[in-house]
């Protein structure tokens, strides 16, 4: 039996002899050795006086075992699961990046997952899922055994790749059960490895340490982008770890939100300064073998999952919900939950709570880590009332926040008819930002059970877990965390701006990069700017690089420029020329000089910068093929559009050789050659369609880069001189760059710009001339003086007739 513990100064005092270690021993030597007097001391006379001293030593020993188990569990430490136990149930306070800092900040774990002697355990000793992170079954179950493990269809892969690899990374939806499949697969496989688990970000370099010096250990890194960010994880940090597979292993789990932001949706966005903005996590990602599982659960898995429901009923439940959710998706009560939040909301429900509840689901959209303090939430939430139309006098805050740590779920049962997003849904097609999730149901005895499940005398029943079937999981002392499920509801409004002001008060500088990364990444560059500056304030390392970026995509391209001369200097100075870091910086440099109007300068210094990553990088490494890209991008914009065609052409080429033909870098050259080829319009309609088609297929319609080849498309009907065509389609562009992007983004001003010269050249200079109007209203006072967009409007106008 283990009763863990997650304070390394207890462990500590434990293992320098203090009074709870010497207790002890002594408890531990003294038991036996008095069991074994009163068993001799009987032994000795008739069989009455024999029965009485085995009898009276069952006694004693049972008091001493007793004591020793006291004495066992340091003072303030529960059993596994219980608040502030290193079994993070429910992933509550503590179990997030920043807990102990910031909002939320408190007396929360900040070490590793340890036995009450300070011991890291092998994996075999974690003997409940819930030490690995993985949720608890369904609300007001936190006394239940785990449900048993019922098989996945990703499981061979999963061990395949565990196999080949020393960093595997599951993927899958919020409660599709991949914290459940890594943490079973991950303890049949290596039973003997230390399981390293760091509990927040900060104890990622102690974790780190404690792998790499262990022949064989597991770092178990549950919710990776967690350890994303300031001060967390890199591929150099990785390499110290995952170079032995079978013997020291990296395991992750991440929503596939998560990995998109991170990985993939980058790679189509329209400005080569998003190339760089996440650089260092995409590289952790690229290192990754990875595994996805699917949220719907297969036939065969279904199959499997029925044999079990006669052990145990919530399986049953679990299935009759129809093949519309995942089992595990039900198990956790996914969409009930969901549909007690919305229902909440209702006057004479409980509005404060569900209020309390969208702050802190925002704080987690917004890119804040880690719990939220109830003082924060106090805050937060107030402005959220007026909003929902709540009760002019709802409950007390104290209650609000109660209701939402034990909110029980909806009466009514989930229906596929109405699952994720589709009318009456009750459930969203999320990804959870926090919680771990169930992986099939309690079969006594079955393989692959939990120790707990087979053998319920063997240990004692865990204390309840902070609220593992409520709305928030956590406690005062160490702030709240929303139910994953909840984070990307259908219908859910975008992170308004009173709660990211109030953030940026609030939050730490390391925070505060975490803030502006996440909006960077969210298409959000003056958000992101304020964030980066707290950040560079704070001297966080990479928040001047990033900052500028965001400064740049903001509209302040001579700003970003001028700040990344001066980045490069210093590091040409402390690297070299030739780094990975100085050539980054350098091709941020030439990107804002040809944002900032000077293309044949741009054009220059990608040139160089072409040569010089491909005798560093290789020639097929992605920023050399990036370099290449952006110097034809130049070169047209420089007045040389069939040297740009001829350079994009031989890209394509080289791109399709090493990257799948539905990358979004291989459709990003397809639109550049479609573009500086200049077609005859007759001709260029069908590859443009195509593309379209294709970029719909892969990225999605609200894409950065599937909003430019619409922008394409309408230029084109311009060019071709359908300009009422054109006008239309600029008028829909410039809508939708405004809801994804933003009104004041340099994007949507542009398609505002060319919404109206199309107006104008459509004989309408009434609407033309109003537009243009607004458009130097509203961007004169975001853009710089001087920008491209800026002069072009004033051109514009100065092209009109009078009025």
């Amino acid at each position: 039996m283990l009763l863990w513990r997650n304070d390394p100064a207890r462990g500590a005092a434990a293992r320098s002899g203090g009074r709870p270690a010497a207790a002890v021993i002594g408890a531990a030597v003294l038991a036996p050795a008095l069991a074994l007097a009163f068993l001799w001391a009987g032994g000795a006379g008739s069989g009455g006086a024999r029965a009485a001293g085995i009898a009276g030593g069952a006694t004693v020993l049972t008091a001493l075992l007793g004591l020793a188990a006291r004495l066992l569990r340091p003072r303030g430490t529960a059993h596994p699961g219980a608040p502030g136990s290193g079994s993070d149930a429910g992933r509550g306070p503590g179990s997030g990046s920043g807990a102990g800092r910031g909002p939320g900040s408190g007396s929360g774990a900040d070490g590793l997952l340890r036995t009450p002697g300070g011991r890291i355990p092998p994996l075999r000793r974690v003997d409940r899922p819930e030490q690995a992170g993985v949720h608890p079954a369904g609300p007001g179950r936190s006394g239940d055994p785990a449900p048993a493990y019922v098989r996945r269809d990703a499981e061979p892969r999963l061990r395949e790749a565990l196999g080949r690899s020393g960093f595997v990374l599951l993927l899958g939806e919020s409660t599709a059960g991949t914290s459940r499949l890594a943490y079973e697969v991950a303890r049949s496989l290596y039973p003997r490895h230390a399981f390293v688990r760091p509990l927040t970000r900060a104890a990622l370099p102690a974790a780190l340490r404690a792998a790499a010096r262990r022949r064989r250990s597991v770092l178990w890194l549950d919710e990776l982008d967690d350890f994303l960010g300031a001060g967390g994880l890199t591929a150099a940090l990785l390499a110290g770890v995952a170079a032995a597979p079978g013997r020291r292993i990296v395991l992750a789990t991440l929503r596939t939100q998560e990995f998109r932001r991170f990985h993939a949706r980058e790679k189509g966005r329209l400005t080569g300064s998003d190339r760089d903005a996440w650089r260092i996590q995409r590289e952790v990602l690229e290192r990754a073998e990875v595994v996805r599982l699917a949220l719907q659960w297969s036939a065969a898995e279904r199959h499997r999952a029925a044999a079990a429901q006669p052990y145990d009923p919530r399986i049953g439940e679990a299935l009759l919900a129809g093949e519309g959710f995942g089992v595990a998706e039900v198990l956790a009560a996914g969409p009930e939950r969901l549909a007690a939040w919305r229902e909440a909301r209702a006057p004479g429900a409980h509005p404060r709570g569900a209020a309390v509840v969208r702050a802190a689901v925002d704080c987690r959209r917004a890119g804040l880590r880690g719990p939220v303090g109830e003082d924060l939430l106090r805050t937060l939430h107030r402005p959220y009332l007026p909003a929902q139309g709540a009760d002019p006098l709802p409950e007390p805050f104290s209650d609000a926040l109660d209701w939402a740590v034990h909110a029980a779920p909806a009466a009514d049962p989930p229906s596929a008819a109405g699952h994720r997003g589709g009318a009456g849904s009750s459930s969203p097609a999320g990804h959870s930002a926090g919680a771990a999730h169930p992986g099939g149901a309690a079969v006594p005895g079955a393989a692959g059970a939990p120790a707990a499940a087979r053998s319920p005398a063997a240990r004692p029943a865990p204390a309840p877990a902070p609220s593992p079937g409520g709305l928030l999981a956590g406690d005062r002392a160490r702030g709240y965390t929303a139910f994953g499920y909840l984070l990307t509801a259908p219908g859910a409004e975008p992170v308004p701006d009173h709660l990211w002001r109030t953030l940026l008060t609030r939050v730490t500088a390391e925070q505060a990069y975490d803030l502006g990364l996440f909006a960077h990444q969210e298409g959000h560059p003056r958000r992101a700017a304020e964030a980066l500056t707290r950040a560079a304030l704070g001297r966080v390392p990479g928040a001047d690089f990033l900052l500028a970026l965001a400064l740049g995509d903001a509209g302040r391209p001579y700003r970003a420029a001028a700040d990344l001369a001066g980045i490069l200097r210093r590091r040409e100075d402390r690297l070299g020329p030739r780094h990975p870091d100085t050539l980054a910086a350098r091709h941020q440099l030439a990107f804002f000089t040809g944002e900032a109007g000077n293309p044949h300068a741009a054009a220059a210094r990608f040139a160089a910068l072409a040569a010089d990553a491909a005798s560093v990088l290789g020639p097929d490494h992605p920023d050399t093929l990036a370099a290449r890209h952006a110097l034809a991008h130049s070169t047209g914009e420089a007045g040389a559009p069939a040297e740009a065609a001829r350079q994009l052409a031989r890209l394509l080429t080289d791109r399709l050789r090493a990257q799948h033909p539905d990358d979004p870098r291989v459709l990003a050259t397809r639109r550049g050659l479609l573009w500086y080829r200049a077609d005859h319009p007759a001709r260029a309609a069908a590859p443009w369609a195509e593309l379209l088609a294709d970029t719909l297929r892969c990225l999605g319609p609200d894409d950065p880069h599937t909003l430019a080849v619409r922008g394409s498309r309408a230029a084109l009907a311009a060019r071709a001189g359908r300009t009422d065509e054109a006008a239309a389609a600029w008028e829909s562009v410039t809508a939708d760059r405004a809801r994804v992007m933003g009104p004041a983004h340099p994007h949507t001003v542009h398609a505002r710009l060319e919404w109206a010269r199309a107006l104008a050249g459509s004989g309408r200079p009434g609407p033309a001339r109003a537009l243009l109007t607004r458009t130097l209203g509203d961007a004169g006072t975001l853009l710089e003086p001087g920008h491209r967009h800026l002069r072009r409007a004033r051109e514009l106008l100065a092209e009109l007739p009078p009025a």
